[in-house]
């Protein structure tokens, strides 16, 4: 159970949800690896960026491992998507204190 009362309440990736185009399955799955990324941070609590783009990069790689399943549900991480993660990865590093993160550095090992 995530404890930042932020995120906590936070409703993520909801363009995508609110988009036909996104399997909501797979809307989900992104979704957990979110939740699961604030979680890390609760859990190591990151003393500095570096710490903290590490956390942000293994929840990238997981997201990068889901392209396959998108294409294969006539979907893809395009344009919409991407904007949408990159508020989220953007809201999660405001919420734990991370203000100066730059979102392009959260994410920066996407391949979307």
């Amino acid at each position: 159970m995530i404890k930042n009362e932020k995120m906590k309440n936070y409703n993520f990736l909801v363009d995508m949800r609110s988009d036909s185009y996104f399997p909501s399955f797979l809307v989900d799955k992104c979704e957990n690896v979110l939740i699961e990324l604030c979680l890390n941070i609760e859990k190591e609590k990151p003393q500095n960026l570096k710490h903290l783009y590490k956390l942000t990069h293994y929840a990238t790689d997981k997201i990068n491992s889901l392209e396959d399943e998108f294409f294969e549900n006539g979907s893809e991480i395009e344009t919409a998507a991407r904007e949408t993660f990159a508020m989220d990865f953007g809201e999660i590093a405001k919420a734990y204190s991370f203000e100066e993160a730059n979102i392009e550095d959260l994410i920066s090992t996407r391949t979307w």
